[in-house]
């Protein structure tokens, strides 16, 4: 039998208590008539009962348990993930956000070794939720290839999506918040991106996040359809850049009913006074009239409204009191959100 140094044990036990405490919080998100949880421990070494986060994923697939839980030791795992469609409430826990890095390297337009099949943009994502009620926190999660395209780190077609104290990492279509019926909450995150880093159908919530453009471009680039009262909405956000970037727009429509609306948020000199483009083609020729773009009470030298484009919006003190959580994810069952 081998012996395990008492020092090491204790480590063990502290990185142990540290994560259920974490997992308290984000399961503080769901039902709480669920059945007990399964839990997996994911490492780079012989200490763990997975090496690689799909394995365990694969693992939790299988389990009776609705509530499962997967912690993942420091490391860089070069995986692409998918966690596809379950009846589980299933949380990713990494043991912390710098040194629990999940990478990988596809691109659009980039030739598959295995499938031989082209990579294109929705299929370029590094991990990809199908699943219902997934839950992270603490990681990063990196599409590593830059200026060759759409590269997507996160892909999200999952409803009740929650994302917390996490980095999302890449250059064009970093993250990809992919169907309309979905909802999603990114709160105390860091994005960062070139083009049209923030794209997508879904209804977001970012809450005290740190926003970061890499080059001159845009933002956001929402496809709101039609029949959503609400898009992206931005709480208490930082918008910074590199030197870089210093001509950079809030959004622009990449349907014709886009909405995107930033709230208390700190906007850097790097956002052009105009704020908002149309993005205006052939087939769409007149988003300005059907977008919506707002603003309530940005701060920093980009939030300077006199020159902002004409159609759009600044909230009046009405008008956002129906920017609240629970007005935003109104048509959700049994998710609870509590901050």
């Amino acid at each position: 039998m081998i012996k395990i140094p008492l020092i090491k044990r204790i480590t063990e036990l502290a990185l142990i208590l540290t994560m259920l405490f974490f997992y308290q919080i984000i399961f503080a998100q769901i039902p709480k008539n669920i059945k007990n949880q399964s839990e997996f421990l994911v490492a780079k070494d012989e200490n763990g009962d997975f090496y690689t986060i799909q394995e365990a994923i694969n693992k939790a697939l299988n389990t009776d348990n609705e509530n499962v839980l997967i912690l993942i030791r420091a490391g860089v795992y070069k995986e692409k993930l998918v966690i596809p469609k379950s009846n589980h409430h299933i949380s990713i826990i990494g043991e912390n956000k710098e040194n629990t890095i999940i990478t990988f390297d596809d691109y659009s337009s980039k030739i598959d070794t295995v499938s031989n099949e082209t990579i294109n943009t929705f299929t370029s994502y590094t991990l990809l939720v199908e699943s219902d009620n997934v839950s992270l926190k603490g990681v990063t999660i990196q599409n590593s290839t830059c200026n060759q395209g759409q590269a997507v780190a996160l892909h999200v077609n999952g409803n009740h999506f929650f994302i917390t104290d996490s980095k999302i990492i890449g250059c064009q279509d970093t993250l990809f918040t992919g169907r309309e019926n979905s909802s999603q909450f990114y709160l105390d995150c860091y994005i960062e991106g070139t083009t049209d880093f923030i794209f997508g159908p879904a209804t977001a919530v970012f809450k005290n996040c740190t926003i970061k453009s890499k080059k001159n471009s845009y933002i956001t680039a929402a496809s709101t359809p039609k029949n959503k009262p609400f898009g992206y909405v931005f709480f208490n956000c930082n918008l910074i850049s590199d030197g870089n970037a210093t001509k950079v727009f809030l959004g622009r429509p990449w349907r014709p009913f886009a909405k995107t609306v930033f709230i208390k948020c700190q906007l850097g000199n790097h956002i052009v006074p105009e704020g908002w483009n149309a993005w205006e083609d052939e087939r769409f020729p007149d988003k300005s009239k059907t977008a919506f773009y707002a603003e309530y009470k940005n701060r920093g030298e980009g939030a300077k409204t006199s020159e902002r484009v004409k159609w759009s919006n600044q909230l009046s003190k009405k008008e956002l009191k129906k920017y609240t959580l629970k007005s935003i994810f109104q048509d959700l069952n049994n998710w609870n959100i509590s901050k």
